[in-house]
């Protein structure tokens, strides 16, 4: 793997998981059933300066936002085991263009909004045509949940030999040692450094 140092920014994108209203807002979805975690909440003021940083040396900023497509009279499709797991998830949670749906004011707007159905940003989305279509080669990866769709999506990188960077801080879990277990088993799939680190590249 190369040096992430040597990267034109240019080509770089920054991709966050699931930083969303209804994940991290307390009118969400999981805020309303008191589901959170104070390290999930600081994220997005951690990783605004990066965005700003790759977009002023020409890079691009992706949100892939975790949709649950309304069903009959609108309830949700759901699968059983995340309707087994999180059963407070109801009508109008995570719908696509509510405001649930959409990514946190620190962060909002993207530059492109991908809309994913599973744990992964590639599986069964537009993300991959977009990097083709912007010629954009690296990805620089944060957001949540660590052991879910950030390891997911780090995974479907690799397979698709799309290096990538893995903010380590820039990412969180439910629980520090599922966090903290998930960086080592990535160690041999994607760069990591912490959100700090990155910018200091970033403005060099």
């Amino acid at each position: 793997m190369s040096d992430p140092t040597t990267w034109d920014l240019s080509k770089t994108g920054l991709l966050t998981i699931d930083l969303q209203n209804d994940f991290i807002h307390p009118d969400g979805a999981y805020g309303r059933a008191n589901q959170g975690a104070a390290s999930i909440a600081a994220l997005p003021d951690r990783i605004a300066p990066l965005v700003a940083a790759l977009r002023a040396r020409g890079g691009t900023y992706f949100s892939a936002q975790f949709t649950l497509v309304p069903g009959p009279e609108g309830a949700p499709l759901i699968a059983p085991n995340l309707k087994a797991l999180r059963p407070f998830l109801t009508k109008g949670d995570f719908t696509p263009n509510g405001w649930g749906h959409t990514l946190v004011d620190t962060l909002h707007p993207a530059d492109y909004v991908v809309e994913k159905v599973a744990y992964s940003a590639f599986y069964q989305t537009r993300l991959e045509y977009l990097m083709r279509a912007l010629e954009i080669e690296h990805l620089i990866v944060g957001g949540i949940v660590t052991n879910g769709g950030v390891a997911s999506t780090l995974r479907d990188a690799h397979l698709r030999n799309i290096e990538t960077c893995m903010l380590t801080d820039g990412c969180a879990a439910f629980r520090q040692d599922v966090h903290d277990a998930t960086l080592l088993s990535l160690g041999t799939v994607t760069h990591q450094m912490t959100c700090a680190e990155a910018l200091d590249w970033m403005q060099t």
